[in-house]
């Protein structure tokens, strides 16, 4: 079974002949690739021919076929040479005898937000968020099931690894991030990640109430700032937490049924957390999984501390399923193989049982030397 999993974008790998060699020597057992993925600026350190890719917006790195989508269709990426990229870099992968996970992310998509601002999430004062498309819409539930299937098809991989299988809220917005004078807390901000879009609204039982206890608990000030999101909801919490979790439990479910019945032999990571009032990347699992996932990463960047008792969330959320480790190799981690062993080896004692390493190719050579001592300590 895989140990280890380094992520990696298509430019990581097109025009380096050493770069699979390089992830390889890591301990790896498999590279994931982006196949579906947001903007970002990325350094390439150790490429041959660049030091920065660009990628302006949220693109699709197979080709993409319009006439498969609904109303929201991919873009294609400028930046690389191809209309598959995603191909190119999986052909060396599997030249090296190595697996290849589509890294696809879903509902993480400020393009398609622009076009199309009715399927994003809103908050309670109104505020859209355009880089989150909300899965209570049914044109963002088709969408994430053709991307998938288009994934399968296209891209023929060993595994995929589905991120942002659920709304992404307050967290993970925008470029140039100037919110932190606020002193919102993790409650306040979890508030200000409900969504009111259309389709939330009209599953609510009673959206105007949960509209003003939303408002009140995010305005109401550091004196009396809620403990908690069912706090500050009060006799609401239960009916929106089961709104919540069950919008995405929906999605998860139709995602992998039907990755499982078009490649049954396809092994199917997600990105999840047992927070029930959790967005982003990390969908929720409270209440259950509900599909049949091989594996449940979650998020271990902020180190033990914090990462340990989501671990232990999670896995009493889902006792009989695998969970990786989500680890950081790039800062403020530091680049020393010793204090990323120590961590690693926490997770592993708290029930981890592989580690997906971000990222190969953002990673400065004594990065990835550091990388590599920490598979290495959680490999014997």
């Amino acid at each position: 079974m895989v140990k280890s999993v380094v992520h990696a974008y298509p430019w990581d790998l097109i025009g380096d002949p050493e770069a699979v060699a390089r992830y390889r020597d890591l301990g790896v057992g498999a590279i994931a690739l982006a196949a579906s993925y947001h903007t970002v600026r990325a350094a390439t350190p150790l490429h041959p021919s660049h030091r920065l890719v660009d990628a302006r917006h949220a693109a699709f790195y197979l080709p993409v076929r319009p006439e498969k989508y609904g109303r929201l269709v991919p873009a294609e990426p400028s930046w690389v040479d191809g209309p598959d990229s995603f191909g190119d870099a999986a052909a060396l992968v599997r030249a090296a005898g190595l697996p290849v996970y589509a890294w696809t992310v879903l509902t993480h998509n400020s393009r398609l937000g622009d076009l199309h601002p009715d399927v994003t999430v809103v908050n309670a004062f109104g505020d859209r968020y355009p880089y989150a498309l909300c899965t209570a819409q049914p044109d963002v539930v088709e969408y994430t099931s053709v991307l998938v299937s288009e994934v399968l098809e296209l891209g023929a991989p060993d595994g995929i690894v589905l991120e942002a299988a659920g709304p992404l809220g307050f967290f993970h917005g925008g470029h140039h991030e100037k919110t932190d004078g606020t002193d919102w807390d993790a409650v306040q901000q979890k508030l200000l990640s409900l969504c009111f879009c259309s389709a939330c609204t009209a599953l609510y039982a009673d959206p105007d109430a949960l509209r003003e206890a939303v408002r009140a608990g995010v305005d109401r000030g550091a004196p009396k700032k809620s403990h908690s999101v069912e706090e500050a909801l009060g006799a609401l919490a239960d009916d929106v937490q089961a709104v919540r979790t069950g919008v995405v439990r929906s999605l998860r479910q139709r995602l992998v049924g039907e990755i499982r019945a078009a490649a049954p032999s396809v092994r199917v990571g997600m990105h999840v957390t047992a927070d029930p009032w959790g967005t982003g990347p990390f969908a929720t699992v409270a209440g259950g999984v509900g599909a049949d996932v091989d594996v449940l990463t979650t998020m271990c960047w902020p180190g033990p501390d914090v990462a340990v008792p989501g671990i232990e969330a999670l896995r009493a959320a889902a006792p009989d399923t695998r969970i990786a480790a989500y680890v950081l190799g790039l800062p403020p981690k530091p680049a020393d193989g010793a204090a990323l062993s120590k961590e690693w080896l926490a997770y592993a004692d708290a029930g981890v049982e592989e580690f997906h390493l971000y990222h190969g190719g953002l990673a400065s050579a004594a990065r990835l030397e550091a990388l590599r001592e920490a598979v290495t300590a959680v490999s014997r």
